[in-house]
């Protein structure tokens, strides 16, 4: 009898309301709301109930796996009627000429998808490279978040995407999170809504869908879910108060997308081990019924080890589809995903008014992208067009508003006219920065240290690889010894270029000056060179806990007399 009486209320609510995107541009008119609405109960009325289940899947397409792997993703396109792709390594003219030719050869028009937290440039190696959330949330300035995201827009209509997987809203409590890190905006769960907010305005204000994610919070993992599945074991105060915060304060902002990570939070789902994808109570109770979401809910893939290592694929696609999501990303059983969310359908578990929900939100969202009038995109210049002196400049205006002083004892800044000393420790390039300081610089090697004059002015790099955003950003002893041994007769300043957890047990009570510029590369390092010959401000502040003397929110304004 429940039952019957919630199916009835479900079919009085979905009956009385017009299916509503939660994502729609800016001063859009009633008139173009009625072409929208018209146009989307047209093309579902024309599609089959195939072609209707065909929108609930997006498929991975790469360009380095060979012409086999394409084929296999050309003949699910034809075949299966997919409702869109997510582009993966390497290719950029490939996978554009590829999208040109499976949107002429869709009925309906493909969502096309990409990770591109940090820009294309973390699937597209020859694009520019954008900064990590963990750096965006040192800067106080969070327009210059939306500069960004803007540009990445940019980026992504030069690739025919429309829709950036992106920001990240974890909030990374935890140091030893080996998949979020440098992803998030930090610990505090204040500056990172605004830091979202930010980024998903700048993508959506130009026309690219953003999804904030890992639904309900991967901040306190120490697994990584693309090879098992993580805990969340806090109780609900505290999910609330941190892991959910920042979804429920975005809610109501018209962000387009969320997307449910593969993680088990007891608190949440009673069932043993069933991860968050595929659960009801979480995405339909909580995410849709409490928390009143109405944007469109996709999975987190699908092939990651939390779910692919549990559920069979197409088992896994009809769970995650009756636990409330409405697009399965990264799919690896289309056919047989269809073929049992049909048998659910027909066996009373899932209600046709299910499948028109949902179909109906992604076309909505699909008319709203301007996908009703695709045009093809060129692939010619494509990598020029992707990674230019425009990129550059912002970039490194970023990475200077994100540089965090956290003290100046000896007021050894600037540099300017100064005998510098500078040696390089840890694992990664540092030659960018040794050149931009200038001529007033002496490097020494970490065997060298004794030869320099005592109560020098001496920078000591720790550079970390920047190649990957999990690559881990702990310092070595041999490196923590010499910064020691420096402390004792020298004037030091400590540039960390790498995490700010980096200083989690480094002892800088010695140490005069210390400046972390959160990643190592050549704009980072750049940036810091000029901060540091008194070229530009310093304003960033610590967005994350570091231990119990480094607290987020910890910085020093700083500027020489005259900036130019």
């Amino acid at each position: 009898m429940k039952k019957l009486v919630y199916t009835s209320l479900f079919i009085f609510i979905f009956l009385s309301t017009k299916i509503s995107a939660q994502y729609q541009p800016k001063n859009i008119s009633k008139e173009d709301l009625k072409k929208a609405n018209q146009w989307v109960d047209k093309t579902y009325k024309n599609l089959s109930q195939d072609e209707k289940l065909g929108q609930l899947f997006i498929i991975a397409l790469y360009t380095n796996k060979g012409e086999n792997e394409i084929n296999n993703v050309r003949n699910i396109v034809i075949n299966d009627k997919i409702g869109g792709l997510i582009l993966m390594q390497d290719d950029a003219a490939r996978e554009i000429s590829l999208v040109n030719e499976f949107q002429q050869k869709s009925k309906v028009p493909l969502m096309i998808g990409m990770d591109a937290e940090w820009g294309v440039f973390q699937r597209i190696a020859t694009a520019h490279k954008f900064p990590w959330a963990m750096t965006l949330g040192a800067i106080q300035d969070k327009n210059l978040i939306s500069q960004m995201s803007a540009k990445i827009a940019e980026d992504c209509h030069r690739m025919g995407i429309n829709w950036d997987f992106a920001p990240v809203v974890d909030v990374n409590t935890n140091p030893d999170n080996p998949i979020i890190g440098n992803r998030s905006f930090g610990s505090e769960v204040n500056n990172v809504i605004n830091s979202a907010l930010s980024y998903s305005n700048g993508l959506q204000d130009n026309n690219i869908l953003a999804a904030i994610k890992h639904f309900p919070g991967h901040g306190d993992t120490n697994t990584d879910s693309h090879l098992d599945l993580p805990v969340v074991s806090h109780n609900l105060d505290r999910l609330n108060n941190i892991e959910l915060a920042p979804f429920k304060a975005l809610m109501d902002k018209g962000i387009g997308g969320v997307m449910v990570a593969h993680l088990y939070v007891p608190a949440l789902e009673s069932g043993k081990g069933i991860p968050a994808s595929v659960s009801k109570n979480i995405i339909t109770g909580l995410l849709k019924e409490k928390l009143g979401y109405k944007g469109l809910i996709i999975t987190d893939a699908l092939n990651m080890g939390a779910v692919a290592n549990k559920y069979n694929p197409g088992e896994l696609d009809a769970l995650a589809f009756k636990a409330g999501n409405d697009i399965m990303l990264f799919s690896q059983g289309v056919a047989s995903g269809k073929k049992l969310i049909q048998k659910a359908i027909d066996n009373g578990e899932i209600s046709q008014l299910r499948v028109e929900e949902s179909v109906k939100k992604i076309l909505l969202t699909k008319y709203f992208l301007g996908l009703d009038k695709y045009s093809p995109r060129n692939p010619e210049n494509i990598n020029s067009d992707l990674n230019n002196d425009s990129h550059k400049v912002l970039v490194q205006n970023l990475y200077s508003n994100a540089l965090t002083l956290l003290k100046d004892d000896k007021k050894l800044l600037p540099l300017k006219g100064k005998q510098i000393y500078y040696v390089p420790l840890e694992e990664a390039p540092y030659q960018t920065f040794a050149n931009q300081l200038g001529s007033n610089v002496i490097i020494k090697k970490a065997d060298e240290i004794n030869t320099i004059p005592t109560n020098s002015t001496v920078i000591v790099g720790f550079h970390k690889d920047n190649s990957t955003a999990y690559k881990p950003y702990k310092i070595s002893d041999a490196s923590k010894k010499i910064l020691t041994d420096l402390t004792k007769n020298q004037n030091i300043i400590l540039n960390v270029f790498g995490s700010a957890y980096a200083l989690k047990d480094i002892d800088i009570s010695r140490v005069s000056t210390v400046l972390v510029s959160y990643e190592n590369n050549d704009d980072s390092m750049t940036a810091t060179a000029k901060a540091l010959n008194g070229k530009t401000k310093i304003s960033g502040r610590l967005p994350v806990l570091v231990n119990d003397k480094l607290k987020a929110g910890m910085g020093i304004d700083w500027a020489p007399v005259t900036v130019k």
